[in-house]
């Protein structure tokens, strides 16, 4: 598409977008988002870009190959499943950490890998059929 509007916009909205992501990704543990959600409007960034400026565009500001990203989260979920096995609990049991920075309770622990292997396939899997189904029309 060849329109200066959209191309102006679209980079602005790109980084809000992926802002909004990561912000559904982290909050997803006490209230509603996750993973999955974060991975989609992630992706949604992705596919205005594509929309914009075109797939061969959108690959390089991706920097990775859409597939190796599912590949990498299906590692992660499995690394947050192991670690609770290391540690004599069950297959994918939560375990926490409760780190105190800067007087405020963080809160980390393995469904935080989960979530974040569930982000990198739904968004490498939602890019990899949009970056298809955009190269071959």
């Amino acid at each position: 598409m060849k329109s200066l509007i959209l191309k102006t916009v679209s980079v602005l909205l790109f980084a809000l977008l992926l802002l909004i992501s990561i912000f559904l990704f982290v909050r997803g543990h006490n209230e509603p988002g996750g993973g999955f959600i974060g991975g989609l409007v992630g992706a949604g960034a992705f596919v205005l870009f594509i929309i914009a400026y075109g797939p061969a565009d959108a690959r390089r500001v991706l920097r990775f190959d859409p597939k190796s990203l599912m590949g990498w989260g299906l590692f992660f979920a499995a690394v947050s499943g192991i670690i609770s096995l290391l540690f004599g609990s069950s297959y994918l049991t939560g375990l926490w950490l409760t780190p105190v920075v800067f007087g405020n309770e963080l809160h980390l622990g393995t469904p935080l890998i989960f979530d974040m292997g569930v982000y990198l396939v739904v968004m490498g899997f939602t890019l990899t059929v949009i970056y298809s189904l955009e190269e071959e029309s």
